[in-house]
């Protein structure tokens, strides 16, 4: 490793990773696909599902617009984009990462240079803001704009900062408001400003789901972020309750479907989510290796974005 490369990772944990790989002959090179694997796409189902089922309350509320939906929508994916890029970055700068098993992040490689993902992240969220003020713009709703600044600080804090509450078991909470309640509701009442139960109990099916996606990602990484000394929920509670946690999780969901069956009969199609869930439940209750979690992280994407979409359909028709 050149002395550059020495300056560009502070950490010693990151040094000593990136150290590793040239010992060891590899010389992985940084190209575009990272950068894109930086964004870490795999997770955009979580903010696109919210988005989809508040426009489809929205839409049963006679006052859905596109173009708003589409803001909302932009606002949602550009944050999660930003918010991967941050805790590449902070999980990076803290050594976090050296302990992962899996593609090395940017960050943590020790071939990027932090401040580099840094701004990344930082042009994320501004794009971001623009979105969302555009959307403020065009609804009125300029309380809005809190809303926005409390969910950038919220995805900064979630790994960044002196003391991240992803670190301290809250990310679970923070994401069940979110990627759940505020992305839902938001989205409905960007809208409209007719208050409706649907759009709450919406929100917390598709935060269940969102939390779920957490746990099962928390979990395979029990091992390596106690070496971190990152006191996730499920490092604090242990494997077998994490599981738990994860079953509850995903289930939970379908009692939106089981309350409003009779009223929107279109949520029959919710039901056909469990064809996915049921897999990862049986997954979950036996899994013994990463690569099985990895699977199931996968799915329960999946089935966040298929129950957020059909979701929206059934309030919607």
């Amino acid at each position: 490793m050149s002395g550059r490369d020495r300056r560009r990772s502070g950490n010693p944990a990151v040094r000593a990773a990136a150290e590793r790989q040239v010992a060891a002959g590899e010389q992985p090179r940084i190209t575009w696909r990272t950068w894109v694997g930086g964004a870490r796409l795999r997770t955009l189902p979580l903010a696109i599902a919210p988005v989809a089922a508040g426009a489809g309350v929205a839409y049963m509320l006679q006052g859905f617009s596109l173009t708003l939906t589409l803001l909302a929508l932009a606002v949602a994916v550009l944050l999660q984009i930003g918010v991967n890029y941050a805790n590449d970055y902070s999980d990076g700068v803290r050594g976090t990462d050296a302990y992962r098993v899996g593609p090395a992040r940017l960050t943590g490689s020790g071939l990027v240079d932090p401040r580099k993902v840094l701004v990344t992240a930082l042009v994320f969220f501004g794009l971001a803001a623009a979105a969302g003020a555009a959307a403020v713009m065009l609804s009125g709703r300029w309380w809005f704009l809190v809303l926005g600044v409390l969910a950038i600080l919220a995805a900064w804090f979630y790994t960044g900062g002196k003391r991240p509450y992803g670190y301290a078991g809250l990310g679970e909470v923070m994401v069940f408001i979110f990627f759940g309640l505020v992305a839902t509701v938001g989205t409905v009442y960007l809208q409209t400003e007719v208050q409706t139960q649907e759009a709450w109990i919406a929100g917390a099916g598709v935060g269940f789901f969102a939390v779920a996606v957490l746990v099962v990602n928390n979990l395979r990484d029990i091992p390596t972020d106690r070496l971190a000394g990152k006191r996730t929920l499920s490092v604090r509670i242990g494997d077998r309750a994490s599981r738990v946690l994860y079953i509850l999780c995903v289930l939970l969901p379908f009692a939106v479907p089981a309350v409003f069956g009779l009223v929107y009969p279109g949520m029959v199609l919710v039901w056909f989510v469990l064809l996915i869930v049921a897999p990862c439940v049986l997954i979950v209750l036996t899994a013994k290796t990463p690569r099985e979690l990895i699977l199931v992280l996968q799915l329960t994407s999946l089935a966040a974005l298929a129950y957020g979409v059909l979701l929206g359909v059934a309030f919607a028709f």
